[in-house]
């Protein structure tokens, strides 16, 4: 088992900064890809980033493409999520998830999650 603990939400500027940190604990070296997700009410959780655990090859969706930046530290079992040029539409709970020899994006519903961070960002 594999759990994760989000830190770093809040409350933010339209055009302002936040970093969100993950840090994961127990089996760590089951994790294959680490990532984020968000939900805004009344929407469905969607996929904002990931990145190969081992490798460290990052994928994003392009919604946050060219704001965001996901980086992870190995040593310290931690995924940082660094949140630029943020937009009220970007205000939601950010969830961080794990999965071993998959993809994040691949069934989420397979993943293992933390509890969740929320960002809000006023305009």
């Amino acid at each position: 088992q594999v759990q994760l603990v989000e830190s770093g939400g809040g409350l933010v500027q339209a055009g302002g900064s936040l970093r969100l940190s993950c840090a994961a604990s127990g089996r760590t070296f089951d994790i294959w890809d680490m990532g984020g997700f968000r939900q805004a009410p009344g929407e469905e959780r969607e996929f904002v980033a990931g990145i190969r655990w081992t490798v460290g090859t990052t994928y994003y969706a392009d919604s946050v493409k060219g704001r965001f930046t996901i980086s992870r530290d190995n040593a310290k079992n931690t995924v940082y999520l660094q949140m630029n040029s943020l937009k009220p539409e970007d205000t939601a709970v950010y969830y961080c998830t794990a999965r071993w020899g998959y993809p994040v994006k691949t069934v989420p519903s397979l993943n293992t999650w933390g509890q969740g961070t929320q960002v809000t960002v006023s305009s």
